[in-house]
């Protein structure tokens, strides 16, 4: 059983990362393991980070990709309106 200070938060943002209370390790699928020591930590969900798996904030900058076409729209972040 863990002890309550063991406990961490996670909080979901809509259209963007998933925040963490750190410091925090990540596994990724290939078995690799990055650590942060942050306070806070923004791992990606949208696998557009170049910094992945950290949040860069790129979710903001370009829209999910289009059916079929297999790009990313750019989107003006204020408005979303495609380019």
């Amino acid at each position: 059983m863990r002890d309550k200070s063991d406990i961490r938060r996670v909080r979901l943002e809509r259209s963007g990362p998933l925040l963490v209370e750190g410091p925090v390790t990540v596994t990724g699928h290939d078995g690799v393991a990055v650590t942060s020591e942050r306070f806070m930590v923004a791992v990606c969900t949208c696998r557009r980070s170049r910094s992945y798996p950290w949040c860069d904030t790129s979710h903001r900058s370009r829209a999910a990709p289009t059916a079929g076409t297999g790009t990313d729209a750019a989107t003006d972040p204020e408005s979303g309106a495609t380019a």
